[in-house]
């Protein structure tokens, strides 16, 4: 096992309050406690917050009146949710809901080593409490979202189990944390999670292996376009140690994901098996889609929005360019309805689909708005707007009845968690419309 690379930058302790923190004030103890690491570092972010903060106000500017009102209402609608069935789950880490509505939870029953409270799932709801913490200020969704991330530190000592997705399970937790109230001992959760990640590079594949061997399946060369979503830890982790292995390591992923994921019509693969020991493609695998070098929806989601992330993180141009060509496979196949189905390429019947699809994509659109030329803009706002707006008068509960919001998900096209809640379409469709609001913070 790789040894942990700790970080061991210097930095200036401060007193961590508990009181809400203001964007203004955190970026002042950011750059405060970072000085003494370089004036360039402190540039860096001031140029970076400045970007951030104008593509922020462009998002205002792309909305009529009346689709502010509705974001607003449906931002109220959720608030008036998440109040009660995060006090009601606090000790909970839900990954859907059972047959009376009820939120289950991963830290109760008996699991395979990868499942429990190892599931690659289980920083979601964490980024639900801190969404609203941020949304909010009420300290109550701090101290619920603090408990998922003590918890899972168990994951670190049974190290077993744990795959490429730290990202999605430290990400959302705790960088989430240490962004909004600078958390010491939550910075340090995340540059672990990092360092496991990092251990996961393939450096002559140029590739990050997804899961460990799985019964009598050798996985050594397997990689899937999801971990996407998981190298922006390792973007994050550079960021704040300054050190670039990380950024390095999370490049060459994409960069090797553009090469033998994403096919020349703009859709991509799943997963594809690399030589371990030499490199190369040698094959693909159908995963949670229809069939092998069909369209899972979700998985073109984790392209389109991964790549934005990269962009952000990078200003790489070709990652731009690729999630825009992503983008545009996209849209060209959603549906007259909105209703984004699991597979773009699946038969008729049996019309399974996915929220989550359309909440991920809907997150990445909006990103792609913020960075695209003027004439570009609006096409993307328009697709998110859609996808959204049929969520919200379709496919969501914002009643007592349960205690998910996103209904109709679905894990894969072939297994039996089809039309379900999962706690990731609540926590994308949040973070789209606290994107739309224009003050949301990037967790990512």
């Amino acid at each position: 096992m790789i040894g942990y690379l700790f970080d061991q930058a210097e930095c200036r302790e401060q007193e961590i309050r508990s009181s809400v923190m203001t964007g203004a004030a955190f970026l002042t103890r950011i750059e405060v406690r970072h000085r003494s690491l370089g004036e360039d570092w402190v540039n860096f972010m001031n140029a970076s917050n400045k970007s951030e903060t104008e593509a922020r106000e462009d998002i205002k500017g792309l909305l009529s009146p009346e689709d502010r009102l509705w974001v607003d209402e449906t931002i109220g609608k959720i608030t008036t949710k998440m109040a009660w069935v995060s006090e009601k789950s606090a000790d909970k880490i839900p990954y859907k809901t059972d047959e009376n509505g009820v939120h289950t939870d991963k830290r109760v029953g008996d699991y395979r080593v990868d499942d429990g409270l190892q599931w690659w799932t289980n920083g979601f709801w964490g980024g639900m409490l801190w969404l609203m913490f941020h949304e909010t200020g009420d300290e109550k969704y701090a101290a619920i979202a603090r408990k998922s991330e003590e918890w899972m530190d168990e994951c670190f000592n049974t190290f077993h189990g744990l795959h490429h997705d730290v990202g999605f399970m430290w990400l959302p937790t705790s960088v989430a944390n240490y962004r909004l109230t600078g958390d010491m001992d939550a910075r340090r959760r995340g540059l672990h999670a990092a360092n496991l990640l990092a251990g996961r590079f393939n450096p002559v594949g140029r590739f990050i292996r997804a899961w460990d061997d799985v019964g009598d399946e050798d996985t050594r060369g397997w990689a899937i376009i999801d971990c996407m979503f998981n190298i922006p830890l390792l973007y994050w982790a550079s960021e704040e140690t300054k050190d670039p292995r990380y950024k390095h390591i999370a490049m060459m992923h994409a960069d090797t994901v553009i090469d033998a994921f994403i096919r020349p019509d703009g859709s991509s693969e799943h997963i594809v098996k690399f030589d371990p020991e030499v490199g190369g493609k040698l094959d693909s695998y159908r995963g949670q889609g229809y069939a092998k070098g069909s369209a899972w929806t979700r998985g073109q989601t984790w392209a389109l929005y991964g790549f934005m992330m990269s962009y952000i993180h990078t200003k790489k141009p070709e990652y731009l360019e690729t999630a825009k060509r992503v983008a545009r496979y996209f849209m060209d196949h959603i549906p007259e309805s909105g209703v984004i189905p699991v597979d773009f390429q699946q038969p008729a019947e049996p019309a399974y689909e996915d929220s989550t699809a359309a909440a991920i994509a809907a997150c990445g659109f909006i990103e792609l708005a913020r960075y695209v030329e003027e004439g570009e803009k609006d096409e993307y706002m328009q697709a998110a707007l859609k996808l959204l707006k049929v969520l919200d008068k379709e496919k969501c509960d914002y009643s007592e009845k349960q205690d998910n919001i996103v209904n109709m998900c679905s894990g894969a096209y072939f297994n039996n968690e089809q039309h379900i809640s999962i706690i990731y379409g609540d926590y994308y469709y949040m973070e789209a419309l606290f994107k739309l609001k224009g003050d949301d913070v990037f967790f990512w």
